[in-house]
């Protein structure tokens, strides 16, 4: 699972539907952290959700059985939807422009919205207060209205199986090209990636197909994070800079894109 808003976004919604428990949710978000708290980023919210209203990395106690509540009312109401957002530069689709959870998701690269499309709702943000806390910031926010995925789960299928080609085609080009040790062998690393990835498990509710597509998309993910990180394909210059970006961004986005539609069929909300 590639974030702890797509661990809490399938698992909430298989609890949801009924398909798991309570403790299955608090123990998938335990893989991402052995503390989580939970407060309002705003007076209003507080009041709205009796959470406290204080700053990140104050909050005492521990426990996640707040969220479980946050987000049991938050999806009461007819027509209520659970959606990951996934926001990354020049990509904002989905977020409610102009809101406080709309800059503090862009800045965490991740996020959930829960409620009714065109209604008030409940907007989550994960957020590292260190190495063992995740606490989550809850937000009041109008939700944006849905509108229709840009890939059924078929097409995110064949997208991804294509991608893994084209992430180890670019992982070889950058690696061969670059100036210094071509001679490092990239595959433990892309391994150690994947087995941190494995650490987080999915609902057994999941739809096959939709499991099939979040592995595949680890897998082109851990390829493509040595390609950045591998000193050998590191850029050293403006122009090698660009066509690094320019060579792994398309594929990065790719990725984004076939994880949404497959953690929302997985959590039941396509859209």
């Amino acid at each position: 699972m590639c974030s702890p808003s797509a661990t809490l976004t399938v698992w909430a919604g298989s609890w949801l539907a009924g398909t798991s428990a309570p403790d299955d949710v608090l123990e998938a978000l335990h893989a991402w952290a052995s503390r989580h708290t939970i407060a309002a980023g705003d007076p209003v919210t507080g009041g709205r959700t009796d959470l406290p209203w204080t700053s990140r990395g104050e909050l005492p106690g521990t426990g996640a059985m707040p969220l479980l509540k946050v987000i049991r009312e938050a999806m009461a109401p007819t027509g209520a939807q659970l959606r990951l957002v996934l926001p990354a530069p020049g990509d904002v689709r989905g977020l409610p422009v102009g809101t406080a959870f709309a800059a503090d998701a862009i800045d965490a690269e991740e996020g959930l919205l829960l409620g009714v499309p065109g209604q008030e709702g409940t907007g989550l943000i994960p957020q590292w207060d260190d190495d063992e806390t995740l606490q989550w910031t809850v937000y009041s926010v109008d939700i944006p209205r849905a509108t229709a995925p840009d890939m059924s789960l078929g097409e995110a299928e064949y997208t991804m199986r294509e991608a893994v080609r084209d992430a180890a085609d670019a992982l070889m080009q950058l690696h061969t090209t670059a100036v210094g040790n071509t001679e490092a062998d990239p595959r433990e690393q892309i391994e150690a990636q994947l087995a941190a990835y494995a650490r987080h498990a999915y609902p057994d509710s999941t739809p096959l197909r939709a499991k099939r597509i979040l592995d595949t998309a680890d897998h082109v993910a851990a390829i493509l994070t040595v390609a950045q990180h591998e000193p050998a394909s590191s850029p050293t210059s403006a122009t090698a800079i660009g066509a690094h970006e320019s060579l792994l961004r398309p594929l990065w986005n790719t990725i984004r894109d076939a994880r949404l539609v497959a953690v929302h069929a997985a959590a039941g909300t396509l859209g």
